[in-house]
């Protein structure tokens, strides 16, 4: 008789490979076909609304690491939320002003001076658009789910309007204003910079002491000294007009051989070293205040250089006294200012000497350092000459370097209201905690946000100047302009007169001739992006302000997370979010950052082509996205071996319920067997874990806890001693459906947890488990931790038998190592215990033979071949029973039925009623 026939061996048409890469593409097409996003808004519909909203991705080139990263984590919190009571649309959107598409275009030959800047512009937005389709495509191939057909795009008629009237809100509080200051200019892109378009790279730089000849000591100094000043920008010295000095601070009057020089006393030493004076004297000292208004002879020009009194000088480094050109230095600006100085700026937009330079004119300023030291020496100026790396502002886009550079530019005064933005920095929640403390430090440090820029590609700043070039800001005007901006877009700023832009029969004091003109420079595009709140969440009526979640990656805090909280708080007194979470930066395997030159990048396409989308979301549970993370093809494996764990897992399971119908086959929560009773408690827990650690957008303890849960407690324990029933004992045999009770409830819960996680294996999974009614577990709720009977006595009971199986574990082992047995169930083991409880438990439970996978288990007093373990002594020896070639397990009962004697009895028994006929 072939016995194999006789066991209800498991039946699953659930594939055990993945086959991820070719199965996703086909479920995401089914999803558009049924409109799953929509189905899950209407299932969720009158719930309470929760709003994570997107900030958007700059709208070029194809998806890196990052973007990945960051729109899988987004969709695993609007997945759980849905399925957590609640109402989580999700809108994504899309940043698509600013430079990089001006040089995209200027790359495929594109020609702007042929052309009208509407003309361009259009071709810009035309290259955006066709960004955001590609970009589209390859989101929702991550399997990220949201309204895709409705995304917001900062450069539509809408959203360009909403922005306006951000503008305009600022301006009548008083908070925009237009000024000469000196601003973060990038020469290789011709424009002024915000603070979040900086970054910080090495730069090799020249490194001078300049001495200034006193030319007027009024009495304090008798005129042969020289101010030595210290600089690692030489090209400014031809704007110096001062020299600053620290009020509080004393400085000495230093001789050294015949030449006299003037430095801070508490840098006497570290300069004298620098500049290698030895036999030196002090004659003098002063403190600083009593030089103020002294005169010292520029060294290159025949100028003044006044010397004057700032609170920005320290003993931190150089020579405690400060070269100042009002015109390239914030500093500069503000003590200049106060004493009256000109602004001087002698370098243009590209960063080229201008004839108020002379000597240097038509010389890039770089080039210029050259120059000017050389000048310095001819002079006798020049002290010392040597260079340095130091860490030095970059433009972020052209990662060439920026230089302070005084021009007309429009400015939000955040300081007007910065109080307010600190008050809620405080009151807002952070993932990680130190994301308040940065942004809270970079707000409280800033005064004005330069929001002009000198390019094409963006939203018009929307003023108008008078005759008298007074800008013009009205309610009027605003309006208007927000009116034509909703219906024609902002093109139309550069095809029409000013006049034709204004309201009709609009007058002005400014022009009495009734001309205007208007201004050309468009806006910051982090003004752009942090006007979202008014065009998007107040804008579109399934959303909200303000947003329950904004999360991006921490380069954000001086990008997005600021310049939202700016406007928003500027016009409604209020943050724009509820919760920052931020994430760090995908990194290679060693932890270096990804470029192509080094050949270490890895492409979320590539990994979905050869692993699938669920992999790589697998990855992104598995890290502490808080910190930077680090991926490779190896990490890629391990989190391949991850997945397949948790796949065979729910495989098993499937194969075990394939003639489970749970509306006629469960068994009631009372008639469960212990030990089935017991792993519902741990899958209690299990939800419960799983979802604490969702609501703290944990992800990687929902993962980790899942994946232990599978490997140890089913895997290890419940799904392998479980064969023995399951396999063995008929159908309806009341211990076999209790398991697939369990069974049952283990993997819809589990499903329904992983199902943001792993969005497509979720769906898979879920089309075969038997008697679910939905369509798709997206459109159920995550499972909710319940009591079970008894469970403070299970608990405690079944903990302590792991406890001792632990014991019985290693007696096991270490026989199958001395070859005393091969498999467990060859296995006959006695147990003797030291304590009543002990032994108490291990007579009270069924079966226990079966649970430690052996074939026969004896309690006894004592056994003097038993090993002492930590809570029982053990002895294992091999059992002398045959083995039944059904169950096999060793038994003294094979043979003894005549009709079968290679079955144990409990075999033939079940062969006999059920399987009589099977040949």
């Amino acid at each position: 008789m072939d016995y194999k026939q006789t066991l209800l061996m498991p039946q699953t048409k659930f594939p055990m490979r993945g086959n991820l890469p070719n199965k996703e593409p086909k479920m995401q097409e089914h999803w558009d076909e049924v409109n799953i996003y929509e189905q899950v808004q209407k299932r969720t519909e009158g719930r309470p609304l929760f709003v994570l909203h997107d900030g958007p991705p700059y709208a070029n080139g194809d998806l890196h690491m990052g973007h990945a990263l960051n729109k899988i984590l987004k969709d695993f919190i609007v997945r759980y939320k849905s399925m957590a009571g609640f109402h989580a649309p999700y809108v994504p959107g899309w940043d698509t002003h600013g430079l990089p598409i001006e040089q995209a275009l200027a790359k495929k030959k594109v020609n702007r001076k042929k052309m009208s800047v509407a003309e361009f512009r259009q071709k810009c937005a035309e290259y955006a658009l066709k960004q955001v389709d590609n970009q589209r495509t390859q989101f929702k191939q991550l399997g990220v789910r949201g309204d895709w057909d409705n995304p917001y795009i900062t450069l539509t008629n809408d959203y360009e309007a909403a922005q306006i009237k951000v503008f305009g809100d600022m301006a009548k509080k008083g908070y925009i204003y237009k000024g000469l200051k000196p601003v973060n200019w990038s020469p290789s892109s011709e424009s002024a910079l915000a603070e979040a378009e900086i970054e910080y790279q090495d730069k090799r730089s020249p490194s001078i002491y300049v001495g200034f000849d006193v030319k007027d000591g009024k009495g304090l100094l008798d005129g042969d000294e020289k101010f030595v000043i210290w600089t690692t920008t030489p090209w400014t010295i031809p704007a110096n007009l001062a020299i600053s000095l620290h009020p509080d601070l004393e400085y000495s009057v230093v001789k050294v051989n015949d030449a006299k020089y003037i430095v801070a006393s508490d840098l006497l030493e570290t300069v004298s070293e620098g500049l290698g004076w030895e036999n030196k004297e002090v004659t003098k000292t002063f403190k600083g205040q009593e030089a103020e208004h002294l005169v010292a002879q520029h060294p290159l020009y025949d100028r003044d250089s006044l010397i004057i009194l700032g609170d920005h000088v320290t003993t931190e480094g150089g020579t405690g006294l400060v070269h100042t050109a009002p015109g390239h230095g914030e500093d500069d600006f503000i003590v200049g200012k106060h004493y009256g100085l000109d602004v001087l700026c002698p370098v243009d937009e590209k960063g080229v000497f201008t004839d108020e330079a002379p000597g240097f004119e038509g010389l890039f300023y770089d080039t210029a350092n050259k120059e000017i030291t050389q000048k310095l020496e001819e002079n006798g100026s020049l002290l010392k000459l040597e260079f340095i790396t130091h860490s030095y502002p970059h433009d972020w886009r052209t990662k060439k370097p920026t230089i302070f550079r005084a021009t007309n530019q429009w400015f939000a005064s955040i300081k007007d209201f910065r109080e307010d933005i600190l008050k809620e920095i405080n009151r807002i929640e952070w993932y990680p905690k130190w994301g308040e403390t940065r942004l809270y430090n970079m707000v409280r440090d800033r005064e004005d946000w330069c929001i002009s820029r000198q390019r094409t590609w963006g939203v018009p700043i929307p003023v108008f100047y008078g005759e008298d070039r007074t800008p013009i800001i009205t309610d009027e005007t605003i309006d208007h302009v927000a009116d034509l901006f909703k219906q024609h877009g902002s093109n139309i700023w550069f095809e029409w007169d000013a006049k034709d832009l204004l309201p009709e029969g609009f007058t002005s004091e400014h022009s009495p001739n009734g001309t205007f003109t208007k201004e050309m420079d468009i806006m910051d595009v982090w003004f752009d992006s942090g006007s979202s709140h008014q065009g998007v969440l107040e804008g579109r009526t399934e959303l909200q302000r303000p947003a329950d979640v904004y999360l991006e990656g921490s380069d954000q805090y001086r990008g997005w997370f600021n310049s939202s909280i700016s406007t928003a708080v500027a016009v409604t007194g209020r943050s724009p979010y509820e919760t920052i979470i931020s994430h760090g930066f995908a990194l290679d395997g060693k932890g270096r950052k990804m470029s192509k030159s080094v050949g270490n990048v890895v492409v979320p396409s590539k990994v979905m082509k050869q692993y699938g989308a669920d992999i790589l979301r697998l990855w992104v549970a598995s890290v502490d996205y808080q910190a930077d993370v680090r991926i490779s093809d190896d990490i890629i494996k391990q989190t391949s071996e991850g997945y397949r764990k948790i796949r065979n897992t729910f495989r098993f399971m499937l194969g075990n319920l394939h003639d489970f119908d749970p509306t006629t086959n469960a068994v009631q929560e009372q008639d469960l067997q212990e030990v089935d009773r017991y792993m519902l408690l741990k899958l209690q827990e299990l939800i419960q874990k799983v979802t604490d650690a969702y609501d703290r957008y944990d992800f990687s303890t929902v993962y980790n806890t899942i994946h232990n849960f599978c490997t140890i407690e089913l895997s290890s324990f419940y799904l392998d001693f479980a064969k023995d029933v399951v396999y063995i004992e008929s159908a309806e045999n009341i211990r076999r459906r209790s398991i697939q009770t369990v069974y049952h409830e283990i993997i819809t819960s589990l499903v329904k947890l992983l199902s943001p996680i792993l969005s497509h294996t979720a769906d898979e999974v879920w089309s075969y488990i038997p008697g679910v009614e939905e369509e798709s577990v997206q459109l159920t709720d995550m499972p909710v931790a319940r009591e079970i009977t008894g469970s403070e006595q299970l608990k405690a009971k079944w903990d302590h038998f792991f406890e001792v199986r632990d014991d019985i574990l290693k007696a096991l082992e270490e026989a199958r190592s001395e070859k005393v047995i091969g498999k467990s169930l060859e296995a006959s083991v006695k147990v003797s215990t030291n304590n009543q409880q002990t032994k108490d438990l291990l007579a009270s439970i069924e079966h226990i033979h079966q649970l430690l996978i052996v074939s026969s288990f004896e309690l006894v007093d004592e056994d003097a071949n038993a090993k002492s373990y930590e809570h029982v002594s053990v002895s294992v020896a091999k059992h002398d029973g045959e083995k039944c070639e059904r169950c096999w397990t060793s038994s003294h009962t094979v043979g003894n039925n005549e009709n079968y004697p290679e079955l144990c009895t409990r075999c033939a028994d079940i062969v006999e009623e059920h399987y009589s006929h099977v040949e």
